[in-house]
C-alpha cells in the first residue's frame, strides 16, 4: 500500500513548538484530518485537503483516515499537544482493532508533541519534578465515580497531578467537584497552578493555594497542575516559580 497515516501532535499552541518531524509529515500529506480548530492550524496549500470534524467524532474521524490511507492517500491526523495524551492516537488504534484486518497492514506512525501538562510545567518552573500523573476530568467516556476514585487515590499516593479538561460550558461542575474532593484529603496550603492557553497570546498563569482556588479559574483551555505535599513556591516579583524537589525525605 502506498498510503500512510501519521498521528501527529501540534503542541500547545505556539508554532515554534511543533516538532520538525511533524512539520515534515504535514509537508508530505495529501490530507489532514482532525477537530476543527486543530485542522485550521495547518496552513492551506495546493494538493492538501483539510477534513474538519466535530470534537465528538473521534472514531469516525479515525476510520475516515484509515480508509483514505488504504486508498493511497498520505494522511495526517492532528491533535493538539501530544496525540497519545487524551487524543487521537488511541482512537485510531481502536479503529484498527475493530476494523477490517487489512487496516493492520497500513503504515501507521505516531509523532509526539509537547502536551499542555509539560508546557505549563515548564512555564512555571518544575511542579512535575517528582512522580506525577495526569487525569482527564471529562466524563464523556468514563463515569464520574471513576474520575473521583482516581483523583482521590492519586492524592493519597502523593503524586503531583495534571488535570485535563477541567471545566466546560457543557460540564461546569467538574472542577468544583474536584476541588471539593481535594479539600477533603489535602491541606489548605496545597499548591495549584491554573495554566491557560500556554504558549499562545492568551496565556495566563495563576498560582494559588487550595483554600483560595475556585472552579471559575479554569476553562477548557486550562490545564490545572496540583502539587504534591512537597511542592514549593519561590516568591519573586511577578509570577512565582513552582517546583517539586527530586528527592523525598525518608
Amino acid at each position: 500500500m502506498s498510503g500512510w497515516v501519521v498521528i501527529a501532535g501540534l503542541g500547545p499552541g505556539d508554532e515554534d513548538l511543533v516538532t520538525p518531524e511533524v512539520r515534515q509529515a504535514l509537508s508530505e500529506a495529501t490530507d489532514v484530518v482532525g477537530y476543527i480548530p486543530y485542522v485550521r492550524r495547518v496552513p492551506a496549500r495546493p494538493g492538501l485537503t483539510r477534513h474538519e470534524t466535530d470534537n465528538r467524532e473521534e472514531l469516525d474521524r479515525a476510520r475516515h483516515a484509515l480508509q483514505m490511507a488504504e486508498d493511497g492517500r498520505r494522511v495526517v491526523v492532528v491533535s493538539s499537544g501530544d496525540p497519545g495524551v487524551f487524543a487521537m492516537a488511541s482512537a485510531v488504534f481502536e479503529a484498527v482493532e475493530t476494523g477490517p484486518d487489512r487496516w493492520r497492514a497500513l503504515d501507521i506512525r505516531v509523532l509526539p508533541g509537547i502536551t499542555a501538562m509539560l508546557a505549563a510545567s515548564a512555564r512555571i518552573g518544575a511542579p512535575m519534578g517528582h512522580d506525577f500523573c495526569a487525569i482527564n476530568l471529562s466524563d464523556n467516556l468514563k463515569p464520574q465515580a471513576l474520575i473521583e476514585k482516581r483523583l482521590r487515590l492519586a492524592v493519597e499516593a502523593d503524586f503531583a497531578i495534571a488535570l485535563y479538561n477541567p471545566r466546560s460550558k457543557a460540564r461546569p461542575e467538574g472542577m468544583g467537584r474536584a476541588l471539593d474532593l481535594l479539600r477533603e484529603v489535602c491541606e489548605p496550603s496545597r499548591v495549584l497552578v491554573f495554566a491557560r492557553a500556554v504558549s499562545t497570546p492568551e496565556e495566563h498563569l495563576r498560582v494559588v493555594r487550595l483554600k483560595d482556588a475556585a472552579p471559575e479559574m479554569a476553562d477548557m483551555r486550562t490545564v490545572v497542575l496540583i502539587g504534591s505535599s512537597a511542592t514549593r513556591i519561590i516568591d519573586r516579583d511577578g509570577t512565582p516559580f513552582v517546583y517539586t524537589p527530586r528527592s523525598v525525605p525518608e
